[in-house]
């Protein structure tokens, strides 16, 4: 395999060593930093100079050089192998500055490299690795052939085949739609179809080299996208490629296996990275419902909207954070969260964008250096999250598992260990091979239902700690009446078409995100911040009931504004608005 470096490619075999490991959050810090105000118009990096790259359909050449001068792809590649990959907390919150800017760029630099390798990181030998690593470590690209799966988009329509010859090497013949950086590419991951059969052993993994020794890799058109315009997608076809038994990851037919285990990183990374597009999104609301009001406080209109927008952000980190957590501390038992997390969280975050533009109004049209990123990240948003395609492979992975999770996990599992709902808390290091895709117990609901017990006990704290415990019951009696119904469905239903099956796993999903919720209050009880304030926590259940159609009752007086004024004090300082609260460069 070749490399594309940004700088003087070392000897072959001898990895680049990546820049000192000061900890996270400081990397993170240097890149935001690096790309400065967003709202400067003569910040090359900023929101004009990208929605014009945009508008363009092409990628922001400065800010890619900016990337490539940070070593960028090095957070790609596990620490054994000289990247600085150790756990995928830090990696999200280093990624976070990138994609608050642009979507695009965070898949189309890099990210997608990593989600390409997590197989080969997974079950790939010690030369695959290696060889993967080089690339990654010297600025090159991986690239990602998925398999095709019902409901597919572009780029999870059609697939390769690969068949085995006699003296053991494999033939490639085949076409994808698109796929991202295939025109800029140093090496592909090719999910190959390489038995007829429908089931897990259907598919492997190949490694296949830019320039393979025979046979030809066509790259075909530039595919436009609706959004993430300045991504670059391009049609494939392989014909007659030929490949040697040592580009196989892993076994013969483990590619679907192996895609249940590896792409539960993507499903928990996409989510803890796209949100701080929503981040920034809310940050413009505030901007525009504050200027030219008096003491710079929004009308009463927007107070709902402001705080409970912010209260799903909060939401959709808890659940996001706990699963990166879950992997390096309970990866036999993330399985499931995992997809939960990508099944539930782009539904939240459009909903948060409407009601965004509410508040926006005309603003939202706006293509200057202000409010234009409002309009490309609703573009981008549903590509980035690969809309019902990303829908309909998390309900496969939730549906077939309800019956079971009813049966034998709920009201039986243990609570899981305190430092999953700590973020920011040390790690130990992820291991790849310790990816499953299967798992008995169910942490959070376990954790829901601790919450809700010990919370019972405390009403007498005050009114929101009394509301707090009487939605986490609210929420226990949702799980019982999901356990009923999903212990008596039948095993016909138990499929991502049936509709009863996929409603309760709407419903499943939901009461999984507010247990997260409530597991990082719990962590957090006690002390002086906010988070440790149950006012965000209500907020957030009684958002989350009355999604389920749930009795919920008003909500404590004080409960919205004590919200609101984090959301415009943040705002103010320029403080991100996840859990972390991180200095930002506006």
């Amino acid at each position: 395999m070749t490399a594309t470096a940004a700088t003087a490619t070392p000897p072959a075999g001898q990895h680049r060593a990546p820049p000192p490991d000061t900890g996270e959050p400081a990397r993170a810090a240097r890149l935001e930093t690096a790309l400065g105000d967003p709202f400067d118009p003569g910040n090359p990096h900023g929101h004009l100079a990208l929605v014009r790259a945009d508008d363009d359909r092409e990628a922001p050449a400065a800010t890619e050089e900016l990337l490539a001068r940070h070593g960028l792809s090095a957070e790609f590649v596990p620490h054994d192998l000289g990247g600085r990959l150790t756990d995928l907390e830090q990696l999200a919150r280093v990624l976070r500055p990138l994609f608050r800017r642009d979507l695009a760029l965070g898949y189309g630099f890099g990210v997608t490299s990593l989600f390409a390798a997590s197989s080969v990181w997974t079950a790939g030998d010690t030369a695959q690795r290696t060889a993967l690593a080089d690339v990654l470590l010297t600025g090159g690209r991986v690239a990602i052939v998925h398999r095709e799966v019902a409901h597919a988009n572009a780029i999870l329509r059609r697939e390769v085949g690969a068949v085995r010859t006699p003296d053991g090497a494999f033939l490639l013949n085949g076409s994808k739609d698109a796929v991202m950086n295939a025109d800029r590419t140093d090496a592909f991951v090719v999910y190959a179809r390489t038995s007829p059969r429908h089931g897990l052993d259907s598919h492997s993994v190949l490694l296949l080299p830019e320039a393979p020794a025979a046979g030809k890799v066509h790259r075909l058109a530039r595919v436009e996208m609706p959004g993430m315009r300045g991504a670059r997608f391009h049609g494939l076809r392989l014909t007659d490629v030929r490949l040697p038994d040592s580009a196989l990851v892993g076994s013969l037919g483990e590619g679907v296996t192996l895609a249940l285990r590896s792409f539960q990183i993507s499903h928990c990374l996409i989510p803890g990275t796209v949100l701080a597009g929503v981040d920034g999104v809310l940050r413009l609301a505030v901007r525009a419902a504050t200027e030219n009001r008096p003491g710079r406080r929004p009308a009463r209109r927007w107070h709902k909207a402001l705080s409970g927008v912010f209260a799903d952000l909060l939401a959709c980190d808890a659940m996001a954070v706990t699963a990166l957590r879950a992997l390096s501390l309970v990866p036999q038992d993330a399985y499931l969260l995992a997809a939960a997390v990508k099944y539930t969280m782009p539904d939240l975050l459009r909903e948060d964008l409407e009601e965004l533009a509410a508040v926006l109004g005309a603003r939202g049209y706006d293509r200057g250096p202000l409010y234009g990123g409002f309009q490309k990240l609703a573009r981008d948003l549903p590509v980035a999250g690969l809309g019902h395609s990303g829908t309909a492979v998390c309900q496969a992975v939730l549906v077939p598992q309800l019956p079971a999770l009813a049966r034998t996990a709920w009201f039986r599992s243990q609570e899981p260990p305190a430092a999953l709902f700590t973020p920011g808390a040390p790690l130990p290091p992820l291991d790849h091979s310790g990816l499953t895709h299967c798992g008995t117990d169910d942490l959070l609901a376990a954790t829901l239902i601790g919450t809700a017990e010990r919370l019972t006990g405390r009403t007498a704290a005050g009114p929101l700690h009394t509301a707090l415990a009487g939605l986490a019951r609210t929420l226990v009696g949702e799980l019982r009446v999901l356990r009923a119904r999903c212990a008596a469905l039948p095993a016909t239903s138990t499929t991502a078409v049936d509709p009863l099956a996929c409603a309760l796993a709407d419903r499943y999903a939901l009461v999984l995100s507010a247990a997260a919720c409530l597991g990082v209050w719990e962590g957090q009880a006690g002390g002086d911040t906010f988070l440790a304030d149950p006012a965000w926590a209500v907020l957030v259940l009684s958002r989350i009931g009355r999604r389920l159609g749930a009795p919920v009752p008003d909500l404590p007086a004080g409960v919205e504004q004590t919200v609101l004024a984090e959301v415009l004090e943040r705002c103010r300082h320029g403080r991100s608005l996840d859990l972390y609260g991180t200095p930002l460069a506006c």
